[in-house]
């Protein structure tokens, strides 16, 4: 089809009945243009441009243009702007909540992934990016790679300097904490006025209560106020009570509020995921370092630890992820050609998927890239090598899922039930019936 604006439109009337970009030819040059590229991850912006100059190496006539959406910020901004048609041609899709608001916003990929992988494309790509990004059988993004959570961050200079090793029971952790503040150095940091990180905490420490409850209670096999999550809220009062929590943990943001007091030396240890494996690297901990408001200060390494057994009940806390973010196709974008050139080379590619390994932001979608650690210059291989390898093959057989399963309605309760327990508001019991009735408003059915 010739005339441009036709083509979008035909575009976006197919779409909106599951049809996909295959349907009609895909607006612009395949190999020219200029798209725009929206996320809130990578939330390091020097991340993006890398995997944007390695896409430029084998299409340098295609412009690719990252902005940074803080992920508080996403709904507000993101809605309105793929609305009017003037937004992003290519932008963040996250399995969950994000799927079900943006899904007819976004094209039909399935043609694209068999166009680069063939007929069992599914099998080439991790399985938990696939279900996660799929709603009403239509792929809504493909999959650029896996984060996983359900483990903490330490500064190894802090905790080599006091001498301390890290926690593995509640009482330990509490013990790390009196030590680090006797020597006017903060303990743990977390952004708690943020659902997404305080959900992370309540299923590590529910993980920990009982293995594989927090899934359990998402897909209604469980009711939120049963015991064990009772138990699970009571846990998480402690932390505040006890002083492990840092205090006015309710008013801060994860990023970039605890992002920033971690990787200022502030504090000794940081709940964050596998995401952060990115700050083991010299390039991203300087990059970080300077985004942070430190000059010439000396990168420190990071090591990830597992999360305490907090419960008492001798279970290891278990991880849980999901695909950390697809990237999914405007219906409205004037360059889709373009856009798909750069989706399918990003998702798809052995080139594309080796600069996501190698940035240790993400676990690669496609299988058998894995990072190379000849080529990734660490702050100090000797302490980080091996549990930053130790991280990587765990997640890989990880298939407990993180966000996907719960809705916008619940994850809002999530957030709610949290801060009413932290700030005395509600007890534990209160927060976990309340949020039992949000669970069952929003539709969950329970057995």
């Amino acid at each position: 089809m010739s005339v441009l604006a036709a083509a979008v439109l035909a575009v976006s009337s197919l779409a909106a009945c599951g049809g996909s970009s295959s349907d009609t030819a895909a607006a612009g040059s395949a190999t020219s243009g200029t798209i725009n590229w929206w996320g809130w991850t990578p939330t390091d912006t020097a991340t993006a441009e890398t995997y944007i100059s390695a896409f430029n190496k084998q299409y340098p006539n295609i412009k690719v243009n990252y902005k940074l959406v803080n992920i508080s910020d996403w709904v507000a901004a993101l809605r309105p702007a793929l609305l009017s048609g003037k937004g992003p041609d290519v932008f963040d899709m996250q399995p969950g909540a994000y799927v079900a608001q943006f899904k007819s916003f976004a094209e039909d990929q399935t043609k694209l992934a068999q166009d680069a992988l063939g007929a069992d494309w599914k099998s080439a790509i991790a399985p938990i990016g696939v279900s996660g990004l799929t709603a009403d059988n239509k792929l809504t993004a493909m999959p650029v790679g896996s984060v996983y959570a359900g483990m903490l961050w330490i500064n190894g200079d802090i905790f080599k300097k006091y001498n301390l090793k890290p926690p593995t029971t509640l009482a330990e952790w509490k013990n790390v904490c009196q030590t680090l503040k006797a020597n006017k150095v903060g303990c743990f940091v977390q952004g708690a006025a943020q659902e997404g990180f305080d959900q992370d905490t309540l299923q590590s420490i529910a993980n920990s209560v009982q293995p594989g409850l927090w899934t359990k209670v998402s897909t209604g096999d469980a009711k939120w106020n049963e015991p064990a999550i009772v138990k699970t809220l009571t846990i998480w009062k402690d932390l505040f009570d006890s002083g492990i929590m840092q205090e006015g943990a309710i008013g801060y943001q994860q990023y970039p509020d605890a992002n920033n007091d971690f990787l200022t030396g502030k504090y000794g240890m940081v709940m964050m995921g596998t995401w952060y494996t990115q700050y083991a690297t010299t390039k991203a901990m300087t990059a970080a370092l300077s985004a942070a408001g430190v000059s010439g200060a000396k990168p420190f390494p990071i090591l990830p630890i597992a999360f305490p057994d907090v419960a008492g009940a001798g279970s290891t806390s278990g991880m849980y992820g999901d695909a950390d973010f697809g990237l999914a196709i405007s219906t409205k974008s004037k360059q889709k050609a373009a856009a798909e050139t750069f989706v399918k080379w990003l998702t798809t590619a052995k080139e594309g998927q080796q600069a996501i390994a190698d940035q240790l932001n993400d676990l690669p979608s496609l299988k058998g890239v894995e990072p190379d650690f000849d080529t990734i210059q660490l702050v100090d291989p000797a302490s980080q090598k091996a549990p930053v390898q130790d991280l990587i093959e765990k997640a890989s057989t990880i298939t407990e899922p993180r966000e996907a399963l719960l809705s916008a309605d619940v994850q809002n309760a999530i957030l709610a039930a949290a801060t009413s327990v932290a700030t005395g508001k509600a007890t534990a019991q209160q927060a976990a019936d309340t949020l039992q009735k949000a669970a069952e408003a929003a539709g969950v059915t329970f057995k």
